[in-house]
């Protein structure tokens, strides 16, 4: 009984690679070819980056997200779900691991994220619609905040 260590829920270095981790995803975000809003998905399974996803057509597609009256066109696919399906791809398994991605995700996009075993699921700006948070944290998945800004660092 007294070998038992406290395990504290997050140390320093933990929020350290969150921190850093989300800042590469608002790298990523930067490839996007969107205008509206441009959106960097990172998956990192044991401190290795397994897939990384920004917000975009199709491959084959123009790089046009837009149409004529600035509304986002139907088949543009959040970065979420293109580094969910660069990752089913590859050799590597989502299973058990984080996804970093810099606005919280959408309700399609957390269907995937349950099904494709990711476990936690952090992010910098909140969307203004929550029910894809909210299925998120119904299927027990860790949910983190980040405002890389403000340095605040909150667990939902």
């Amino acid at each position: 009984m007294g070998n038992k260590k406290k395990l504290r829920p997050y140390g320093d270095k933990q929020k350290q690679f969150d921190k850093r981790y989300l800042r590469m995803a608002k790298v990523w975000a930067e490839n996007s070819y969107c205008e509206r809003r441009k959106v960097g998905a990172l998956i990192v399974k044991g401190k290795m980056i397994i897939s990384d996803g920004y917000n975009g057509t199709p491959a084959g597609f123009e790089n046009i997200c837009e149409d004529e009256n600035k509304k986002t066109k139907p088949y543009v696919l959040h970065a979420e779900a293109n580094a969910i399906t660069k990752v089913a791809k590859s050799n590597n398994s989502s299973d058990n691991s984080s996804l970093y991605v810099t606005t919280s995700p959408c309700m399609e996009c957390s269907k995937l994220i349950i099904q494709s075993g990711i476990k936690r699921v952090v992010f910098s700006d909140k969307y203004r619609i929550s029910d894809g948070l909210d299925l998120l944290k119904r299927a027990g998945i860790e949910l983190v905040y980040i405002d890389l800004e403000k340095d605040e660092y909150e667990i939902q």
